[in-house]
């Protein structure tokens, strides 16, 4: 699943064709995603302009002018791809539709009033999208219990310690709980708790002091490093044009079960290698030499 570095690439993405335009057509292909698509969606959302195109954890949120969000989430396989200009003027000259070039599992299509074109494709369709009404954000039952952005000042060393607090599930599991920080999964605990020197196995509530400052900087280094190689490309995921990200070279644990942990071989520690450990079905990385 796309995590907050893939989410933050692809927000970034559409912002130059969507801000400040008008959506003149939007087409939908299907009725429903992972769940059914909004009454009359398509046609609340014509004619409206974009305010803002912005994230809340793994949610791309689509601000428009009557105070309309429309929130999307990619799910497993989503993802958002801005047409090149040519490419758009071919469909151009198609059939009478947003797309005359659409393929199998292109489910929603957009098209602004200067020309912009981009298109939703889910393979999997573990995506959704909702309308949220306007005023509705802060309430809406996909918003409402996330916690603090991680590279926002709200996520601490303090205020972490203090969600943490009496917790004694793994610290691993705490930070994929969006409650607890928002946007963070698999790939990206792992990486933060490797560079934090934090087992993954450790108690949440032993996450205090000297750790919970490693850790939060940490979780930030890894998380704006990522964004600044456009995400990692796992499986499905690319940028909205079509480009992988290219933060899965820069993996130290995540998928790496049986290598060198390059920590130890820099400080000249020889017979060390990447564990893989599952933890609440998910699989683990980490360095149990590097990592108490």
């Amino acid at each position: 699943m796309p995590e907050l570095p893939e989410v933050e690439t692809v927000v970034r993405g559409l912002r130059p064709t969507l801000e400040g335009q008008r959506l003149a057509r939007i087409e939908l292909r299907r009725s429903d995603l992972r769940f059914p698509f909004p009454e009359r969606f398509a046609n609340r959302l014509k004619n409206r302009t974009v305010t803002s195109v912005a994230r809340r954890g793994k949610y791309i949120l689509i601000r428009l002018d009557d105070g309309t969000t429309w929130l999307a989430h990619l799910g497993m396989s989503g993802r958002f791809t801005v047409m090149p200009e040519a490419t758009a003027r071919a469909g151009q000259a198609g059939r009478n539709s947003v797309w005359a070039l659409a393929e199998k599992h292109d489910h929603v299509l957009v098209e602004t009033d200067d020309g912009g074109r981009i298109v939703y494709n889910d393979t999997r369709r573990f995506g959704f999208m909702d309308l949220i009404a306007p005023g509705g954000e802060a309430g809406n039952r996909h918003l409402r219990a996330l916690g603090p952005e991680p590279l926002s000042n709200d996520f601490s060393p303090v205020s972490l310690a203090i969600a943490l607090r009496g917790r004694r599930a793994p610290i691993k599991a705490m930070l994929l709980d969006q409650r607890v920080v928002a946007g963070i999964g698999n790939i990206y605990a792992c990486e933060a708790l490797w560079r934090a020197g934090i087992s993954p196995r450790r108690s949440a509530y032993t996450i205090v002091g000297a750790r919970a400052v490693r850790l939060v900087y940490a979780v930030k280094d890894v998380l704006s490093e990522a964004i600044e190689a456009g995400g990692s490309s796992l499986r499905d995921y690319v940028q909205t044009d079509g480009e992988l990200g290219y933060f899965q070279h820069h993996w130290e644990v995540y998928d790496r079960a049986g290598k060198p942990c390059t920590k130890c071989v820099a400080e000249g520690e020889g017979g060390c290698s990447i564990a893989r450990i599952v933890q609440s079905g998910r699989s683990t990385f980490y360095c149990s030499r590097q990592q108490r």
